[in-house]
């Protein structure tokens, strides 16, 4: 259909977005450091995973939930996230004259009801691993907005990272710059102007199940403790 409107693809799949994307980034300095790999959303655990590969690094989940508008439950004014740190989108809580106490109430309700479920669900109740002093690549499979990876920011900030870079395969222009003016660098091999949807820049676009991505998480419990000490040398990860 789209090549018909001459539509041109980014990625053949998920795996050509990988690899291209890995090509942007500094495995050098990640191989050479301490780093911990960290998925921002279930969609970025198949990237973080192929990244955390490459620099031999750790990786782990970062679970979040949106606070939706109260007058339009299909767009979110803000995101909480499981370090309990909460970021909100000002210009549409201006826009829809939403009080802040609903956003914070709501904050709490949704970590209670849903951040709290997604750590079992995926840590069996485990905390986040360690990532103090750390070298943290925040990944997501796309960045439309930003707040999802802003919350993401503020968490890793909270947890005393050393240093913080984003990564994902596809981004809007717009928020590019604001996320490059919080971080150590933004990586990302397909930079969108007018962002639509992410299947629109993906010849095949796969979504894993959860089986998928709880299996990938789990892998990596052998590798690293909840404390952050490493069990094994990393840099042997095959």
């Amino acid at each position: 259909m789209f090549s018909d409107l001459g539509f041109s693809y980014h990625f053949e799949d998920r795996q050509d977005a990988a690899e291209k994307l890995i090509e942007t980034l500094p495995l050098e300095i990640l191989q050479k450091n301490e780093a911990v790999i960290i998925s921002v959303s279930e969609g970025g655990v198949y990237f973080a995973d192929q990244i955390a590969k490459a620099a031999h690094a750790p990786m782990d989940i970062l679970l979040t939930a949106p606070i939706l508008a109260s007058n339009n439950p299909e767009i979110a004014i803000a995101m909480v996230s499981e370090t309990e740190e909460v970021v909100m989108h000002r210009a549409l809580i201006e826009a829809f004259e939403i009080n802040e106490d609903y956003v914070y109430s709501e904050a709490k309700r949704k970590y209670e009801e849903e951040v709290l479920g997604y750590i079992y669900k995926y840590r069996q109740g485990a905390g986040l691993i360690s990532l103090k002093d750390k070298y943290v690549v925040l990944v997501d499979e796309c960045i439309e907005t930003g707040l999802t990876m802003m919350v993401a920011l503020k968490s890793v900030i909270a947890q005393e990272a050393k240093n913080i870079y984003i990564a994902a395969p596809v981004l809007d222009k717009t928020v590019y710059q604001n996320l490059l003016s919080v971080c150590d660098g933004v990586f990302c091999p397909c930079k969108i102007q007018d962002y639509i949807s992410i299947e629109y820049y993906f010849k095949v676009f796969e979504k894993s199940s959860f089986e998928e991505i709880s299996k990938t998480v789990k892998s990596y419990e052998k590798l690293v403790a909840r404390d952050g000490k490493i069990k094994k040398d990393i840099r042997t990860y095959e």
